[in-house]
């Protein structure tokens, strides 16, 4: 029977002892701490309860905000912050943030016992993690607490999120919102939306239409939102390559690099125009006009400008300069002249490595204070070698994996596990300043967010602290921390699926053969190699996650959201693997597509306009659905 209640505060947590104690640590807990050692006897709280708290910095807040119905919940009494500590506190009761003392930057320290639970902080984001910590364990240990002290810092100190809202989905802002409050929790510091043509640019009313773009305004808005709860939002507008919506546009076209066609390093051939013309001096006008508009709505003092997959360079008005000096000399002058627009407004470049990689020898000659961002989103991609290459050179950089979501409706997991687990590893043996998870959105962004889950999860894991979140049972965090699965079955589900692309060999780069099926035309499925008793493997394991999901019980609207985005990624895999299986059944020229599947498809594409715009602004809907053909 419990007769006291001792102090408690942010700082310091004290929590009533039981002979019911469980020292695990919930499974829903993610990131996991580094190191967690179990005392002999318990933490307890007395009759003088409340809470202190020495810091008012806004995620600080945030954070004590949510924890404090959790702690009245947990001892079954309001437990009032109060402006000092209790009479007679010792200065071991006292809650620090001391970044010279104990732990390393953004770490924290927590020792819970008889005396109660004293938290130490590096600096104010490291107390933020502690609370974000405990505001985890709390629901599952409740008022019964075996003693522990807890040691926790992040492996690297930039852990961020790339989301693309250029390729057809353009988020609500409450959609950000909430994403922010998650990513928060699992210690993510950085988030960039990638750019292209979806900021509205006052002094560029010619803007693709249609694409419901984010103003001036609403950036500010999100800028201050994010701080309030530890997470820089970085500027992101993509400088070079992948400007094709604008350089359509009649007042731009004379930008372009090439309007004919070009060759991508895969064998595709593609119609520009698609790169700015980097001999133009037009185009640094442009980037100018762009900076000077966006630039004043974010705090952060880095900018992401992209600079990627500029795959046209010398197809068109610059292929003199390229034959003559190279295309990694024309392809670096241009980037030094970024670099310079970028520096003249106080910011620093981020810029996208891959076109840098491909000449190892310039690596270093790259100008001191930019940022390479080492991207690569397959499970062998050479991220040990490049990592090494770059860090050899003395610049900083991020180390960039993906969710492998896009081009595949319900993800592809087993490739997504280990691309992130190997970014993690070589980023972290070469001194990686940051691991930037991203997730695009290529040829219409057909998945769910609840498609890129399970990568952002176990990517902020790993990038929290790889030694301790290997093992991370990504399914049940899943249930537990977004989906509010009851019966522990959405998570689970999910994988299932996202794994679903390997009972559709061949395997293929950046994409499963399942949209394949639900995106190729007859020629292409014919062509792909794929096999009709895979594909109708595929189709069965499909079903089966179907049947599994009536038994989900999801306690919130978001659970019931992502339920419904699970049944309609079920139902577009089902839908593509039948259609792909009657086309290989049939051969080429049977047809099938009008009479046999555009009913379905009907049907499939009203439940899946709802669920876009459950999520995303009305912009770029049409545009993706044309994608498709329907």
């Amino acid at each position: 029977m419990i007769t006291a209640l001792r102090a408690l505060r942010v700082g310091r947590f004290f929590f009533i002892g039981s002979s019911r104690m469980n020292p695990s640590v919930p499974k829903s807990l993610s990131p996991r701490p580094r190191r967690i050692h179990w005392l002999d006897g318990e933490a307890r709280i007395d009759s003088e309860s409340g809470v202190f708290c020495a810091s008012s910095h806004p995620a600080v807040a945030w954070q004590l905000g949510r924890l404090l119905p959790l702690l009245e919940t947990a001892f079954g009494k309001p437990l009032p912050l109060r402006a000092e500590p209790p009479r007679g506190w010792g200065a071991d009761c006292m809650m620090e943030v001391a970044p010279s003392r104990d732990a390393p930057p953004q770490g924290y320290r927590i020792e819970a016992d008889e005396r109660g639970l004293y938290v130490a902080a590096a600096d104010e984001a490291g107390l933020a993690y502690a609370l974000a910590t405990l505001r985890q364990l709390l629901p599952a240990w409740g008022a019964h607490l075996r003693a522990f002290r807890m040691e926790d810092w992040p492996d690297f100190p930039v852990r961020g999120v790339m989301l693309d809202v250029s390729r057809c989905k353009v988020p609500t802002l409450e959609t950000l919102h909430a994403l922010v409050d998650r990513l928060a929790d699992w210690k993510i510091n950085q988030l960039q939306l990638y750019t292209e043509h979806t900021f509205r640019y006052e002094r560029h009313p010619e803007a693709p239409e249609g694409t419901s773009a984010y103003t001036a305004d609403e950036m500010r808005a999100l800028d201050t939102y994010c701080a309030g709860r530890g997470v820089e939002l970085v500027p992101n507008q993509n400088s070079f390559g992948h400007l094709e919506r604008w350089l359509r546009l009649p007042g731009y076209r004379h930008l372009a690099e090439c309007e004919g066609e070009f060759e991508t390093p895969w064998g595709e051939r593609r119609k520009g125009p698609f790169s700015l013309n980097p001999l133009d001096p037009r185009c640094l006008d442009l980037l100018s006009d762009w900076y000077d508009e966006l630039l004043p709505s974010f705090s952060s003092r880095l900018f992401n400008v992209g600079c990627d997959e500029t795959f046209d360079l010398g197809w068109g008005q610059s292929r003199d300069a390229c034959k003559a000096r190279g295309k990694d000399v024309v392809y670096l002058e241009f980037l030094q002249k970024v670099r310079q627009l970028v520096e003249a407004r106080g910011r620093t470049m981020l810029f996208w490595a891959d076109i840098l990689l491909k000449y190892p020898a310039r690596v270093k000659e790259l100008a001191p204070g930019v940022v390479p961002l080492i991207w690569g989103y397959e499970a062998d991609h050479p991220f040990e070698a490049q990592c090494a290459l770059v860090s050899a050179a003395g610049h900083p950089f991020y180390v960039c994996p993906g969710t492998s979501s896009w081009l595949s409706l319900a993800g592809r997991w087993e490739n997504c596990r280990v691309n992130l687990e190997r970014a993690a590893e070589a980023g972290l043996r070469h001194d990686s300043q940051g691991l930037l998870i991203t997730d695009w959105g290529d040829q219409g962004h057909w998945q769910y967010l609840s498609a890129s889950a399970p990568g952002l999860l176990y990517g902020a894991a790993l990038a929290w602290c790889g030694a301790a979140n290997r093992d991370l049972p990504v399914a049940e965090v899943l249930d537990g921390s977004w989906f509010g699965d009851e019966a522990g079955v959405m998570g689970g589900a999910l994988l299932a699926l996202a794994n679903v692309y390997r009972d559709v060999p061949p395997l293929a780069s950046n994409r499963s053969q399942v949209f394949t099926l639900l995106r190729g035309s007859e020629e292409e499925i014919l062509a792909s190699g794929i096999r009709a008793e895979n594909v109708k493997r595929a189709v069965e394991r499909v079903a089966s996650v179907q049947g599994a999901l009536s038994g989900a019980r999801p306690c919130s609207e978001e659970g019931r959201l992502v339920l419904e985005e699970l049944r309609a990624t079920a139902g577009w895999m089902q839908f593509a693997c039948e259609r792909g299986r009657r086309v290989l059944e049939r051969g080429s020229g049977a047809g099938c597509a009008e009479g046999e599947w555009k009913a379905e498809l009907v049907r499939q594409l009203e439940v899946h306009k709802a669920l876009w715009h459950a999520r995303n602004r009305p912009g770029g809907y049409a545009e993706s659905v044309a994608l498709l053909g329907g």
